[in-house]
Order: C-alpha cells, then structure tokens, then sequence
C-alpha cells in the first residue's frame, strides 16, 4: 500500500531529511531539504525511487550531547525562529536581526501584490526607507523569486548599505566603488562581471553612471535593484542627466525589480519629479500632461506603486511608547563686514575677471565659470578652504587631462568632473584636498587673495567661526553633545583646531573622509 505523506511531514530520501510541501500529490512529493532554502525546493517521483521514502525519525539524544545553559538557550532560538520562517506569513523574519515596525511592512506587502516590484518608497527622513528597502529584498530572496541583488546609492553612503545589509539583513555584499572595483576585478575571468561574480553588492552611483561602464552594467545588473536618494538622479546637470540614462536603462527591462528610495521626491521640479514617476511605469510619466478622468485613473494606478509617509501620518503606528525626536531649528545669520567682507567682494570681482576674459570661446567659458563658482563656495566656507582653493587655482593642473601645459577642453571626463564637483560633491569624483577644481593660473592677485584669507583666520576676523562659537557655548551648558558638519575638509581642519582652543575642557574631535571607513567608524564610537 502506498503511503501517504501530509504537507509539514519531514520524510527520508536520497540519504537525507525533507520537508513535505504544498503541491504534493500521492505519486510525487514537492519537498525541500530540511537545512535548505526555498530554491532548493524538487520534486521526488515515489514510484522512481531506488529506495523507498519513509518517514523520518530522529534519535533521542544522549548525555554525551550536554552542553550549557548558553547552547541550550542557542538552540531554543534556532527552533522558535525555524519555526516562524516556516509558519509566518514573511519567509525572511527568520533571517533579519532588526523587529520591523508595523508601518515599515507597508512597502513589502505592496511589493508582494506585484509579479514585478516597482516602487517608490518616499517616506520621511528617519522613518527607515532603508530597513523598508531590504526587508523586500530579504523576502523575496527567501521566496526564491530573486538570487542577486544590487543597491546603487551616492558614494558617501556604501559602507553604510555595505553594514546595514550584513548587521541586520544577513546579506554579506561587496562595495563597488572606484577604489574597489579593480581590487574585484582580480581574479575574474575576462568575461566575468562583478555582478555575476558577487550575488550582493552596493554600487557608488557616481561610479556606474558613465557611458564606458553603464553597459557592462545594464548587461550584468542583478534582477532586484534598489536606488537610495533616488531623486538625485532624475534632475538637471550632465551628472544627473547621466544617472537618470542608467535607470531609465535599468527600468526598460519589465522583468526587473526596482525600490526607489527617496524623502524628497518633489523638490520644485516639476519635470524631475515626473521623470522618477516614469521610471516605475512609462504612463505616470504623462501625468503632466493628462487631465480629467484619464488622470485621476492615473494616479489611482500609482497609489499601487508610491508611498509616503510623514512623521505625523504615522503616529497611530508607533509602538511600545516609542517616539521620534522633536526637531528644533533655528537660524542664526551673522554680517559680512570689515576684512572678510573685502576678500569676499574681492574674489567675487576676480572670478567676475575670469569669466569675462574667457568670452567668445564656449568651452573656455563654461569651463571659467564651473570653476570659479566651485571657488566661491570654498571661500564661502571658512578661511582656511578660501586660502587652500586659492592657493591650488595658482598652481594646480588637472591631472590626467592636461595635454602639455594646455587644458584639454573637450574632454567630457573633466567637465562631468566639474559639474559633479560643483552640484553633487562626489566623493568618487573629487580631488583628495576636496577644495577647489584645479585650474593653472599664474595671475597675481591670487597672492594677495590667498594673504587675505589666511589673516581672517580666528574669532577676530573670522564672524561665522565668532557665532558658531557663541552658538555652541549655549548648547554645551544645556547638555548637549554638539556635531559641526562642514562642506569641505580644510574647513573641518580650521574648526577643530579653534574649537580645541576655545573650549579647552571639551573633547574636539575631527572626522573626514580622509580616515579608511573602520577609522571613521572607531572615532565616531569613541
């Protein structure tokens, strides 16, 4: 007589234990191995079989087998969680070391409504579009409906998705970056990709974009993708413009899985904002330009495809008494008078001079004019980026695409270079010093400026080091433990050897990006 085996049996065959699924029928059994995942799953034809199924049995344990409270507690939790990967709606809860809120399991169930998952988390800053990110991935890995997975972020952001995947996620993926690639690359066959070699990776932006690797990339992208800061890449500049043909590349393909996450979605620009709806279906991109019913059909379709959440909406969700911290701003404004005023009128001047004497020749132009913007910036920052950026316009040459002592113009490298310096601050792109893009010039009143800017260093001359002092004094004696973020690095130099000074009882600490990321994570602990 045939036996029958009820979906949960666990059975022995082929040397080793199974679990009976859904699907079974009393000829063929639909299994999976017991220490196996969902895309281990086969199919055992009875009748086919050298040795019979049976039953699995398991022998009782022994006291050679005793262990500790330690082991015992060990093992209690590898059953409970066994036992909720098998029974829970969510496959992948037995596989994640983070307990999702409620609200965060939104996104998945909107994601597990559609054969292929397009979304667009845009959900407010610190309510977790990255755990709602993964959780989808996780999922839909244990489902066996994906096997590789790609996250393509701004490159300040890797090693944190590098983390955040390992930590809590138990998925171990590579930074793909451009000071990693090639360290990946050794070892793989000629015609073996990254992608194809690493089932996990996170992918600088900023590094995939350019048109001599995004089809390499489109080619071997894995089958899920998600885009942290999307809507960094749907707006204006040659930077964006490039990081948009990438996703619009990698959403051409209707098999694909796409997150986008973003908590700005809008920001003004209404063409940009449309262009990101686009990506998750070609018809929301016309919602510009549709009105009436055919509208409002439209954007009752994208209700199944966008969510946004803001830290009010979710109130009714929070649990266990937990609350968002309150945010308080401020704005502190301070004049531009005496010395400082007069180097800055004085750069605006020469950077007026620049721009004027390169008229005429288009290139040149643009060119001056990326140029001494990005110096105004440095000098809007703090004396000592003023003086760094002066200093290297006087006698830097951009490595790499100068040909003898002229600059190479037309090359598309150094102007993407520029534009993403200017509007991005990439780390990918940028010069180690991170002050000023380096442009050869042998005039003069670089000297006198470069004078004038390392006089107005300290509280005397310096007014928005005076107010930041001021500011931070209040919040040290309200118990505060005060962060400084700063654009550019000398900047982060200049304020950490004052503040040491003016507070001679308090810790100073600096962290750039000049530290390896084990080194900024060690004195952000400390």
């Amino acid at each position: 007589m045939t036996q029958t085996f009820s979906p949960g049996s666990i059975v022995h065959a082929r040397g080793r234990e199974w679990i009976v699924l859904n699907g079974s029928s009393p000829e063929v059994l639909r299994v999976r191995p017991v220490a196996g995942a969902e895309h281990d799953q086969t199919l055992i034809h009875l009748g086919l079989e050298a040795e019979p199924v049976r039953e699995a049995s398991f022998p009782l344990p022994t006291l050679a087998q005793t262990a500790n409270h330690d082991s015992a507690l060990l093992l209690r939790d590898a059953l409970l969680l066994s036992l909720r990967r098998g029974c829970g709606p969510f496959r992948s809860f037995g596989q994640i070391a983070v307990e999702p809120r409620a609200y965060q399991l939104v996104p998945l169930l909107m994601a597990l409504k559609q054969d292929t998952v397009r979304l667009l988390v845009a959900d407010d800053v610190g309510i977790g579009k990255t755990i709602e990110g993964a959780l989808i991935a996780r999922e839909l890995l244990d489902r066996g409906d994906i096997d590789r997975t790609t996250v393509l972020c701004p490159p300040h952001l890797v090693e944190q998705w590098v983390g955040e995947l390992a930590t809590r996620f138990h998925m171990q993926a590579v930074a793909v970056t451009a000071s990693s690639a090639t360290r990946l690359e050794r070892g793989l066959l000629q015609s073996e990709s990254i992608f194809a070699a690493y089932p996990h990776t996170v992918v600088s932006l900023d590094y995939i974009k350019s048109e001599r690797r995004r089809a390499e990339f489109l080619r071997a992208c894995p089958n899920f993708v998600i885009v942290d800061e999307a809507h960094s890449c749907a707006g204006g500049g040659q930077g964006r413009h490039q990081r948009f043909e990438l996703l619009r590349g990698l959403a051409e393909n209707p098999a694909r899985h796409m997150v986008l996450l973003t908590a700005t979605p809008h920001s003004g620009d209404e063409a940009a904002f449309y262009r990101l709806l686009g990506l998750l279906h070609p018809d929301f991109a016309t919602l510009a330009d549709t009105h009436g019913s055919e509208r409002t059909e439209l954007r009752a379709r994208l209700a199944n495809y966008f969510v946004q959440r803001r830290r009010p909406d979710i109130k009714e969700w929070q649990q266990g008494g937990a609350q968002f911290p309150r945010r308080e701003t401020t704005e502190l404004t301070y004049k531009l008078t005496g010395a400082w005023e007069t180097l800055l009128t004085d750069v605006l001047s020469y950077c007026a001079n620049v721009v004027a004497s390169a008229q005429g020749d288009s290139k040149r132009e643009r060119l001056s004019f990326w140029s001494t913007l990005s110096l105004m910036r440095c000098v809007a920052s703090s004396p000592a980026a003023a003086a760094q950026a002066l200093r290297n316009r006087a006698v830097s040459k951009p490595s790499n695409i100068a040909i003898g002592n002229e600059i190479d113009l037309d090359n598309a490298d150094y102007d993407e270079a520029l534009v993403d310096q200017v509007f991005d601050g990439t780390a990918d792109a940028l010069p180690d010093n991170e002050a000023e893009v380096a442009v050869a010039s042998a005039d003069p009143a670089l000297a006198k400026l470069v004078a004038q800017a390392e006089e107005l260093a300290g509280t005397e001359g310096d007014p928005k080091l005076k107010l930041l002092v001021d500011h931070l004094r209040k919040l040290l004696a309200d118990g505060f433990n005060p962060v400084v973020f700063c654009r550019f690095i000398p900047s982060a130099h200049y304020l950490g050897r004052h503040l040491q000074r003016e507070f001679a009882d308090t810790t100073v600490v600096v962290v750039t990006g000049e530290l390896t990321s084990g080194e900024r994570l060690e004195r952000i602990d400390q």
